[in-house]
């Protein structure tokens, strides 16, 4: 595998730097816009997931990315190795005068299964594991509340993570927005805000 590796294909050979678990595990520390907040969920393919969120008034940017792992400035083939413990997650800025936090929430619920523990449908892996990452402590109240109404909802226990939100690597530019472009098959999905269409997951 070392001469797929060399020609850019496959998982990268690790070094000091990329293995620099400290910053990997260390807080995100970029800014959002002002009078701006962000949260970070994972919900299993980062795609549909995304898209849910970019149609929701009030969301003023998403970016679909990696974080919660151990590998410094991960590449999607790094996360799909499945060894460095990373989530596929979106990165939601919102106006909280426009969007509450329990709106992101609800949004989060509907759009995956909480009950199944490293998958959602055929895609399988820790990548793909449910959780929700906070940037405050209001966040995370509201989290637990919120997991505790919906689990009377459901007959099986929800295993999403709940955990402080950690750096965000942003993922490669082909997989921002990606179904608003169209996506695996070249359809362009709306993400018009409070489009409610339904949302095919590969395009």
């Amino acid at each position: 595998m070392s001469w797929l590796n060399k020609l850019g294909f496959g998982t990268r050979t690790p070094t000091e730097s990329s293995m620099d678990s400290s910053i990997a595990q260390g807080p995100d520390d970029d800014i959002p816009a002002p009078g701006q907040q962000f949260a970070q969920f994972g919900a299993g393919c980062f795609w549909g997931v995304e898209l849910a969120f970019q149609r929701v008034p009030g969301v003023t940017k998403t970016e679909v990315g990696y974080s919660q792992g151990y590998l410094h400035n991960p590449s999607y083939e790094d996360v799909c190795s499945g060894t460095t413990n990373h989530s596929e997650v979106v990165r939601v800025q919102y106006d909280p005068k426009e969007c509450s936090f329990d709106t992101l929430l609800d949004v989060f619920w509907a759009r995956h299964d909480p009950t199944t523990l490293n998958r959602q449908g055929n895609d399988v892996g820790t990548q793909y594991r449910s959780g929700i990452y906070f940037y405050t402590p209001e966040q995370e109240k509201a989290t637990l509340e919120s997991r505790d109404q919906r689990q009377k909802l459901l007959n099986r226990k929800i295993v999403t993570e709940i955990l402080p939100a950690k750096k965000f690597y942003r993922a490669e530019e082909y997989h921002q927005q990606y179904l608003e472009k169209g996506g695996r098959f070249g359809f362009g999905q709306s993400a018009a805000k409070g489009c409610n269409d339904p949302i095919r997951c590969y395009g």
